[in-house]
């Protein structure tokens, strides 16, 4: 909805949504005699006619919540949204069916055709039906319960769960297809967020049968009680704006195209770790070893995915369904990609279309299928040492010529800005635009291995808060990388560009980029240290969803391994000090950079301030320490009336920023706790100053 969009009562149209041009955007029908219109203070918005009597309420009409004092009868539906920022009907329906049983299932977002229920609460009565459930009554008192005939009370609610005090109570079907009932405290003296009292279904909703958590081609894994969605590598969103959609191959398998040769010249496999989609096998051999499998997968043209589980070999057509992650599951995947074209007589390429590109190219960018390039697929073979300085780079991302880079970027006219070792332009592949970094000439050879890892590293990562590597040159002393473009540029352009973005803003870029690191430095198959967190390397997508770039700089870390020694690496103003100490480092680094950029991203200020001397005049962690101890955050925000209102949250931060830049690195605390504290999962604790001395007299937010 735009700004300006306005909602009107007018006699015979009733509530009117329209936008800043006058067309609407809702309506409640048509209703005719009104009086007027008024939010009562239960939440419930009343239309009242001309005879005084109400004509229309809210809470007969629900959208994805109900609140205290409404009840829903048999018959009664919510709808969730679609997302967390799409507001329209999406995928999820909690139901109370006319035979009185309350229910959650899936259904047809085109139709609105309701698919199998998923959660059944049993409020049926099978042995007497007169005495089934007839309504869900959201108490006053903040109890949720279904009513039946005789008046027995079937509670959802645990008698022994709600907090004691003044709260605001809500019950929501989120967008994940959890129903989860809320509560926020009305006082000031408790941390101003919504807490969980109780969610259906309580099982792993992965797993559960019809729950469809996440859509076709996707894969979920349980995030706390929440599924978290993401394509698999190959893969990509339909809907960039919808995480827990269904995901589009890049290449599906063809039939025509296998004809005249043999599968293993044409195809290769991206091979995942303990992912399944069960139960959409085509067929099933056995016994079978993994080579058995994969030979099948491949000499078959109907096959796209083959998995691999114990002895039993599943091969399996698109769309899959019901995909999840399951770290204790033993099984391989191979998806199946195209690998290579080889050349007809005459001596040219033949054209290949579309990319085994690793990853997906999120909320808005779109996939590089119709793009027509000669190349060469290498194949990314397990094991290899992504700090090797052989040749060629050894990965299965499309692969470019200089001059094929030449040209699309028109010579490198438009200069995007800087990155690790190189400068980035804009460019241009068939119909999208793409960034090009391309490396200097005079770091080249020393930049090699910088190189490796940069294409080695992204190839094998996915996540919404990574930017995506769509290919590389590797042609002679050229070496380039092709990024997916960035509308909005970079964090730094954004904080300190003049205008202050929205506190709001602030706020979701911040959570974005913890979470990006944390999927590096826990969720990778190789441990990732990023190195160089700094506002230049977070990019912001046209929805200003954070991305975190230029992983030229990162140091992988092989399982089991904790700590790694190098050179010093990083940014000035964001260098964790055991980088100067020459002693081992971790994840840690990461965790000190990020808490510098949080305490840009809250102050809209530079962690440096050079004088015209270039000595340093102003430390953004002295600054918010200060500020922070002396309860002068009014000052460290300038007075950012958004920031002061959200007290809590800006407090928050502030804590979470001062915990990550404490100088003793087992004293900050990782990138997965970090994100708990900042959305409020759990106490943030007093910092300790973040200087040596007093690091020996406070403990740290782990204890």
């Amino acid at each position: 909805m735009s700004t300006g969009s306005k909602v009107d009562l007018v006699d015979r149209r009733g509530l009117v949504l329209s936008d800043p041009q006058g067309r609407e955007l809702w309506s409640t029908g048509s209703i005719s005699d009104l009086a007027y219109g008024y939010m009562n203070d239960t939440g419930n918005f009343v239309i009242v006619g001309n005879n005084s009597h109400n004509i229309w309420e809210s809470f007969d009409h629900p959208a994805d919540t109900m609140l205290p004092t409404q009840v829903m009868a048999r018959g009664g539906v919510i709808n969730s949204k679609m997302g967390k920022t799409n507001f329209s009907g999406g995928r999820y329906q909690l139901r109370l069916l006319p035979d009185g049983n309350l229910v959650l299932n899936t259904r047809d977002v085109v139709t609105g055709t309701p698919d199998a229920a998923y959660y059944v609460s049993g409020t049926y009565d099978a042995a007497n039906s007169t005495n089934s459930g007839f309504q869900l009554l959201f108490e006053a008192t903040g109890y949720i319960f279904v009513v039946r005939a005789s008046g027995e009370r079937i509670y959802f609610t645990r008698k022994d769960s709600l907090p004691s005090g003044d709260y605001y109570h809500r019950a929501t079907l989120d967008f994940d297809g959890i129903f989860t009932q809320y509560y926020y405290p009305k006082n000031t003296t408790e941390p101003k967020s919504w807490k969980v009292i109780y969610f259906e279904p309580v099982g792993n909703i992965c797993t559960i049968k019809y729950s469809k958590a996440c859509g076709l081609n996707n894969i979920c894994s349980l995030d706390g009680n929440r599924p978290n969605c993401e394509c698999p590598q190959g893969f990509s969103l339909v809907d960039p704006n919808i995480p827990n959609g269904d995901c589009k191959p890049y290449f599906t398998p063809s039939c025509d195209e296998s004809k005249s040769s043999h599968g293993e010249d044409v195809f290769d496999f991206i091979e995942l770790t303990n992912i399944d989609w069960p139960g959409s096998n085509f067929v099933s051999l056995g016994p079978s070893n993994e080579q058995t499998c994969r030979t099948s997968c491949l000499e078959d043209c109907f096959c796209a995915v083959a998995i691999h589980k114990d002895i039993v070999c599943g091969k399996k057509q698109l769309p899959l369904y019901n995909g999840y992650k399951d770290p204790s599951n033993n099984v391989k995947a191979f998806i199946k990609f195209r690998k290579i074209d080889g050349e007809d007589k005459s001596g040219r390429n033949l054209i290949y279309v579309g990319s085994a590109l690793l990853g997906t190219f999120v909320l808005g960018v779109v996939v590089l299928t119709g793009v027509i390039y000669a190349g060469f697929f290498q194949i990314y073979k397990k094991g290899v040492n992504p700090f090797s300085c052989s040749a060629t780079v050894e990965t299965n991302l499309p692969r470019f010529t200089y001059q094929e880079l030449v040209t699309a970027t028109d010579g490198f006219k438009d200069e995007l800005g800087m990155g690790a070792f190189g400068i980035v332009y804009k460019g241009v592949i068939g119909t999208n635009i793409v960034a090009v970094k391309k490396l200097e000439t005079t770091v080249v050879q020393d930049g090699q291995k910088e190189f490796k890892a940069e294409v080695n590293t992204i190839a094998r990562t996915h996540h919404k808060n990574l930017v995506q590597v769509l290919g590389y040159c590797d042609d002679g002393e050229q070496r380039l990388l092709i990024y997916e473009y960035m509308t909005n540029g970079t964090l730094a352009g954004f904080l300190f560009g003049g205008t202050r973005p929205s506190w709001k803003q602030r706020s979701y870029i911040a959570i974005g980029v913890a979470k990006g690191l944390t999927y590096l430095h826990e969720d990778c198959s190789n441990q990732i240290i990023h190195c160089d967190i700094q506002p230049q390397n977070i990019l912001l997508d046209k929805y200003y969803n954070a991305k975190i770039a230029d992983f030229g700089l990162a140091k992988l870390l092989k399982i089991n391994q904790s700590k790694t020694n190098t050179g010093i690496r990083g940014t000035k103003g964001y260098v964790a000090p055991e980088w100067f100490r020459n002693t081992a480092v971790t994840t840690k680094v990461d965790v000190y950079s990020f808490g510098v950029l949080l305490l840009e991203i809250i102050s809209c200020r530079k962690s440096v301030v050079f004088n015209d001397d270039a000595e340093d005049a102003a430390v953004l962690t002295d600054m918010a320490w200060d500020c922070y101890q002396e309860g002068r955050l009014d000052a460290f925000v300038e007075n950012d009336s958004e920031a002061l209102n959200d007290l809590e949250k800006l407090t928050t931060f502030i804590m979470v920023g001062l915990w990550c830049v404490q100088e003793n690195p087992l004293v900050r605390p990782t990138m997965k706790r970090v994100i708990q504290m900042l959305e409020g999962g759990i106490e943030v604790t007093e910092p300790p100053c973040p200087c040596p001395l007093a690091n020996h007299e406070k403990g740290h937010p782990d204890a």
